[in-house]
């Protein structure tokens, strides 16, 4: 779970520091940063698992096909940034296994992550240059320091004390100076193992993605924590496909193996309420007409699809759903497959949802997410859902605590001005408390998003404690409501 991620040099990320809870929506016009900070994620992610070059290359394609991998990092005009750095502090899992299959157990699950990189450019411009890795390190944050840490609301009792274990007194990785040449120092977990130690200019690729359990188990685990950020971008047509029999379980990050993995949940289930039941459950909350979901399997040709059943009997394959319901039918599923955890980024999962039913898709994703107020376990799964999005409906649902808006920030360098981007966050809420120093919101930058008529209808969750903005008192008059929906 990322709790806070500071950001500079990358793209037009610029000194960036955000504060992340168990749910985040992030606003903002296009073009001003908000996909940027996903990319950036997923770069730390691919960092933990990949070569430096490949990572790169990778976000680029992704992102920025036919860039180079110096378009990564920040330009004002012609001239780039000479470098890029990025600091995370995350919860990360108590155990898992490397590898090779071994066990790890972290001795502590609360740690600090940075990387400083820099750009060296082909000497022959034959090749697309490569990544230095300036430092690294992973530093311990102890149990009497994480209330200072972790800034959202949350219980301490039930669920702090439980993800939040262990103390140590020096850093797993570090980097320093010996001779004139940078060294990155790996420490074992115990106290008996001997530091090894690397040069740090000629690295191919992090320290941390080559641990494993037997030298660091925290390392190990802090980069399975890394290793499991994701970017969702549901995508229809992948949703709508079979799957063979043979296909691994988990949606994959476009939407595809809803079906497969609907199938491994379902048969797996040995008591209770059947997964297809509570995902109808789900699906009944968009659309008005669903009775019943099953599986089916093709056993002559060893595939596996999904089938709708309306309340007159008639039955859907799931490739006849609309584009919204079968983005909302991955959700549903994604929430009962306790194989996906870790940090989830949604690009606009709005998309396709009618306005009046995206309520229901706030609170299916808040629902996906770990409820920081009771313990964690096979039904509260240590998950943290960010979505970005520039609808106004879903930003005057979310909780006012969970908004970040991007806006542009005029800065000026050596006499040349450059834009970057600004994450905000309203007032009164705990993201402000967390960070005094640091002005909230002006009102103006939320007019975009307030103009558009609304519903006042009704409670948005019952969770307690959830304001949602529409509900705040200070912007309530800026608002035009629906006709036969005022308070």
């Amino acid at each position: 779970m990322l709790t806070r991620l500071k950001i500079s040099g990358f793209k037009n990320l610029v000194d960036i520091d955000i504060r992340f809870g168990p749910f985040t929506c992030i606003a903002g016009a296009n073009g001003v940063g908000k996909s940027n900070l996903f990319d950036a994620i997923r770069f730390l992610s691919l960092l933990a698992e990949k070569p430096l070059t490949d990572a790169a290359l990778s976000v680029r394609d992704e992102a920025m096909r036919g860039a180079d991998i110096g378009s990564l990092f920040h330009c004002v005009g012609s001239e780039r940034a000479g470098e890029m750095s990025f600091e995370t502090e995350m919860i990360i899992p108590a155990r898992g296994t490397d590898d090779l299959g071994q066990p790890a157990h972290a001795k502590i699950t609360f740690v600090r992550y940075s990387l400083k990189l820099a750009f060296r450019p082909d000497a022959e411009q034959t090749a697309p240059g490569r990544l230095e890795i300036l430092e690294e390190a992973l530093d311990h944050i102890n149990l009497g320091e994480a209330a200072h840490h972790i800034k959202f609301p949350h219980s301490y009792q039930h669920w702090r004390k439980d993800v939040v274990t262990g103390r140590r007194t020096s850093p797993f990785i570090g980097t320093q100076e010996k001779d004139g040449v940078r060294v990155i120092t790996i420490n074992q977990d115990g106290t008996g193992g001997r530091p090894r130690s690397v040069l740090a200019a000629n690295l191919p690729r992090t320290v941390l993605s080559t641990v494993n359990a037997t030298e660091s188990p925290t390392a190990l685990l802090a980069r399975r924590e890394m290793q499991s950020w994701r970017r969702y971008h549901l995508e229809p047509p992948a949703i709508r496909e079979p799957d063979s029999f043979t296909t691994p379980a988990g949606i994959a990050v476009d939407g595809a193996h809803v079906a497969i993995t609907l199938d491994r949940l379902e048969h797996g289930q040995e008591v209770g309420r059947s997964v297809c039941d509570r995902v109808v459950s789900r699906l009944a909350e968009l659309i008005d007409d669903v009775h019943a979901l099953r599986v089916d399997r093709d056993i002559k040709r060893e595939l596996v699809s999904l089938e709708v059943t309306d309340r007159e009997g008639t039955r859907h394959p799931a490739g006849s759903l609309s584009d919204g319901t079968l983005r909302f039918l991955a959700l549903a599923v994604l929430e009962h497959d306790t194989t996906t955890r870790g940090v989830l980024c949604m690009e606009e999962p709005e998309n396709g949802i009618h306005p009046d039913r995206i309520p229901a898709l706030l609170q299916l994703l808040q629902d996906i997410a770990v409820d920081p107020h009771e313990p964690v376990g096979p039904d509260n799964l240590l998950r943290q859902v960010i979505i970005n999005t520039h609808s106004p409906r879903v930003v005057q649902s979310v909780p006012d605590d969970s908004l970040l808006i991007v806006t542009g920030r005029n800065c000026r360098e050596n006499g040349r001005q450059y834009r970057t981007a600004s994450f905000r966050w309203l007032a009164d809420t705990w993201r402000e408390k967390a960070e005094p120093d640091v002005p909230a919101l002006p009102k103006r930058d939320m007019l975009p998003y307030l103009l558009s008529p609304t519903l006042r209808a009704g409670p948005y969750s019952p969770q307690i404690g959830k304001r949602r903005v529409m509900d705040r008192d200070d912007l309530k008059s800026l608002m035009p409501m629906l006709p036969g929906f005022e308070d």
